[in-house]
C-alpha cells in the first residue's frame, strides 16, 4: 500500500514538471505596484580556504654582500747570513805538540797526514813521553826509582775504491820502565829495569759490491813480535835470559744479504808462539831451559741476521766453534744469539742475548794490562762457556740517552795477577788461573748540548765467585767513570775525566800489618782508586793552541797494584801547532 502511494506521488511530480516547461501563449497583464531593489555590495577580499591547520611561514633570506676590509701585516724576519769562509775547513798536513810536566816529564808528538783525497790516505804518527819523578806512598816512604819512557810510531795508509777498501799500518813500540814496587830508594835502578820492544803490522781488505743479493767479504791480518830486554842477574835468573813472542791473526768474513736476512760466516786462525830462555838470535830463542808454548786457535762462526718492521726488530742467531791446538787438542762450541726491538722511534730499545768464546792469552796482551808482569809466565787460554746479558737503552730526550744492562758469565782459566815470590825483591807479578762466575750490573747516562757541552757517566757493580781462590784478586767491586767536555766561545776547551774503584784485594804470602787471612790465604785491601784529571786548552787561532793539564788533581797516592803507588798531582803544559 505504501509503495502504491509512493509511485502515485512520483507520477504527479513528473507531470507537473512537464507542464511547467511547456510552451504557453503570450499573456499580457496590466497592473500597478512598487518594487525596490537593494544596492549591491562588492566584496574586497579574495576567497580563501579556511582550514584548522595553518601552514608554517617560509622564511626568505635575501642575498647579502659582506665587504671585509683587507689587512696587511709585515712581520720582521731575521736577516740572512752568508758564510764567507770556505765550505770545507782547511787541512794542514803537519801537527806537532810539545810539553813539559812537573817532576821532569817531557812530552812530544808529531803527525804527518795526507790532505783530502777521494782515493787514498796516508800518514805517520810518532809520540813520546817519559818521567823522572820520584814515587812515595801514603806514609811518604820513597820507593825505588820509577823512571819510564814510552815511544810509539805508526805508519799507516788507506786506498778507497768504488768496490773495495784496503788499509794497513806498521807500528813500533819501545817502552822502558822499572819494577819500582820496593819501599826503598837505595836500590840500583839497573837491577830493576825492563824494556819492551814490539813491532807489528795490520792489513785489511773490505769489498763493496752492493748491499743486496751480492756476496761481500773482508780479510784482516795482523802480526806482531815482542821482545824484552836482557835483565841483570837475579838469584834465580842468569843475565842472558829474555822473552820473545810471535803472534799472528787471520780472519775472513763473508756476508750475503737477501731481502730482510743477512747470512754471514767468520773463519779465523790465531797463532801465538811464546819463548822465555837464553838468547841465541833476535828472532828465535833456542832454549837451554825455560818456558815455551805454541798455541793455535781455529775459529768458525756462521749465523743469520734478520731485520723486520723497518729495522725496528733485529734477531741474530748463530753459533761459534773453536779448536784449541796446544799440548793437547780441545774443541769448544758456543751459542751466539741476540734480539733487539725498537719502541717509540728508538726511545726505548730492549735487548738480550747469549754469547761465548775462547780468548788467547799472550804475554803481550797480559803485559798491556799489567806492565810489571815477570818475563817468565805460564800461558793458558781463557774459556768463556756463556755470557748471558740483557738490558734496555734509548733516549730520554734529543740531548740525553741511557743504557742499563746486566750480565752473567762464566770464565774458566781466568788470569789473576799475584806477587811472584820467586824474584828477590818480590816486585814482579805472576799469573794464576781459576774459574770465575761474574755478575755485572751497569748503568750509563750521557748528555750533549750541541758541540758546547758533553757529559757521560757510568756506574758498575761487580760480583765475583771463584772456585779455588778466596777473592778475585785486583778486580774492583764498584766502578764509577765520568767524562765531560765544554767549549767556551770556541776559544777555551775544558776536559774532565776520572774514575773511582773500590773493593780491590791483593794476595800476599806473609802476615804483617793490615793483612787478613781467609781460607788459609793472606790478603790485604788495596784501598780505593780516586783519580780525576782536568785539561784546559786555549785556541789562539786555528793553527796554534796552548794547553794545561792537571793529572790526579786530588793528589791521591793510591796503589794501582800491590806495592805500586802512583804519582800524586802532576801538572803539564805546552803548545801544539798545525802547519
Amino acid at each position: 500500500m505504501k509503495n502504491s502511494r509512493l509511485y502515485l506521488l512520483l507520477f504527479f511530480l513528473f507531470v507537473f514538471c512537464q507542464l511547467s516547461y511547456a510552451q504557453t501563449p503570450d499573456v499580457t497583464i496590466d497592473g500597478k505596484g512598487s518594487r525596490q531593489v537593494e544596492p549591491s555590495i562588492r566584496l574586497t577580499l579574495s576567497p580563501q580556504i579556511i582550514d584548522t591547520v595553518k601552514p608554517s611561514a617560509v622564511a626568505s633570506y635575501p642575498l647579502l654582500v659582506y665587504l671585509y676590509p683587507t689587512q696587511i701585516r709585515l712581520n720582521p724576519i731575521k736577516a740572512a747570513e752568508i758564510e764567507t769562509t770556505e765550505k770545507l775547513r782547511q787541512l794542514y798536513p803537519f801537527y806537532a805538540k810539545i810539553g813539559m810536566g812537573s817532576g821532569v816529564m817531557p812530552l812530544g808528538q808529531f803527525i804527518y797526514n795526507s790532505t783530502r783525497s777521494k782515493g787514498y790516505q796516508y800518514g805517520v804518527k810518532v809520540d813520546h813521553i817519559s818521567s823522572f819523578a820520584k814515587i812515595k806512598d801514603r806514609n811518604s816512604v820513597v820507593y825505588a826509582p820509577a823512571n819510564y819512557d814510552r815511544t810509539r810510531a805508526v805508519l799507516y795508509g788507506k786506498i778507497v775504491d768504488n768496490t773495495y777498501m784496503i788499509n794497513g799500518e806498521i807500528n813500533y813500540l819501545n817502552h822502558g820502565f822499572h819494577y819500582y814496587g820496593i819501599p826503598s830508594d837505595t836500590i840500583d835502578k839497573t837491577f830493576i829495569s825492563q824494556r819492551f820492544q814490539r813491532i807489528g803490522t795490520n792489513i785489511g781488505y773490505v769489498s763493496d759490491f752492493g748491499d743486496s743479493a751480492v756476496m761481500n767479504y773482508a780479510v784482516d791480518f795482523g802480526y806482531h813480535f815482542l821482545q824484552t830486554a836482557l835483565p841483570f842477574a837475579d838469584t834465580l835468573m842468569p843475565d842472558e835470559w829474555r822473552t820473545a813472542e810471535h803472534n799472528a791473526k787471520l780472519n775472513i768474513k763473508g756476508w750475503y744479504k737477501y731481502k730482510s736476512e743477512e747470512f754471514y760466516a767468520n773463519m779465523g786462525m790465531r797463532l801465538n808462539n811464546y819463548r822465555f830462555g837464553v838468547e841465541d838470535s833476535i828472532v828465535s830463542l833456542p832454549l837451554d831451559s825455560g818456558r815455551v808454548r805454541s798455541n793455535t786457535i781455529i775459529d768458525f762462526k756462521p749465523g743469520v741476521l734478520t731485520q723486520l718492521m723497518d729495522n725496528r726488530f733485529k734477531l741474530d742467531l748463530g753459533f761459534s766453534m773453536a779448536l784449541d791446538i796446544a799440548e793437547e787438542i780441545k774443541f769448544f762450541i758456543y751459542p751466539q744469539a741476540e734480539i733487539k726491538y725498537s719502541l717509540f722511534n728508538d726511545i726505548f730499545i730492549p735487548f738480550a742475548g747469549i754469547r761465548g768464546g775462547l780468548s788467547q792469552n799472550s804475554f803481550s796482551a797480559l803485559s798491556q794490562t799489567n806492565q810489571f808482569l815477570a818475563p817468565s809466565v805460564k800461558l793458558i787460554n781463557e774459556n768463556n762457556p756463556y755470557d748471558i746479558y740483557g738490558g734496555i737503552k734509548g733516549t730520554l730526550s734529543k740531548r740525553m740517552g741511557f743504557n742499563v744492562n746486566v750480565s752473567f758469565k762464566k770464565i774458566t782459566n781466568k788470569a789473576f795477577f799475584v806477587t811472584d815470590t820467586l824474584t828477590v825483591y818480590r816486585n814482579k807479578f805472576g799469573v794464576i788461573y781459576d774459574t770465575l762466575n761474574h755478575t755485572r750490573i751497569e748503568t750509563s747516562l750521557f748528555y750533549q748540548l750541541d758541540e758546547k757541552l758533553k757529559i757521560d757517566g757510568l756506574a758498575r757493580y761487580n760480583s765475583y765467585e771463584t772456585l779455588n781462590e778466596a777473592y778475585a784478586w785486583n778486580l774492583p767491586v764498584l766502578e764509577f767513570k765520568l767524562r765531560a767536555a765544554y767549549n767556551l766561545f770556541d776559544k777555551f776547551m775544558f776536559n774532565l775525566d776520572g774514575h773511582i774503584e773500590t773493593g780491590r784485594k791483593a794476595l800476599v804470602y806473609e802476615m804483617f800489618e793490615d793483612v787478613q787471612e781467609i781460607d788459609d790465604q793472606y790478603y790485604m785491601n788495596l784501598g780505593s782508586i780516586v783519580d780525576f784529571n782536568l785539561g784546559i786548552s786555549y785556541r789562539y787561532n786555528k793553527r796554534v793552541t796552548a794547553f794545561l793539564e792537571f793529572n790526579n788533581i786530588l793528589s791521591q797516592r793510591y796503589n794501582n797494584w800491590y806495592n805500586y803507588p802512583v804519582q800524586p798531582i802532576q801538572i803539564m803544559g805546552g803548545v801544539s801547532f798545525r802547519f
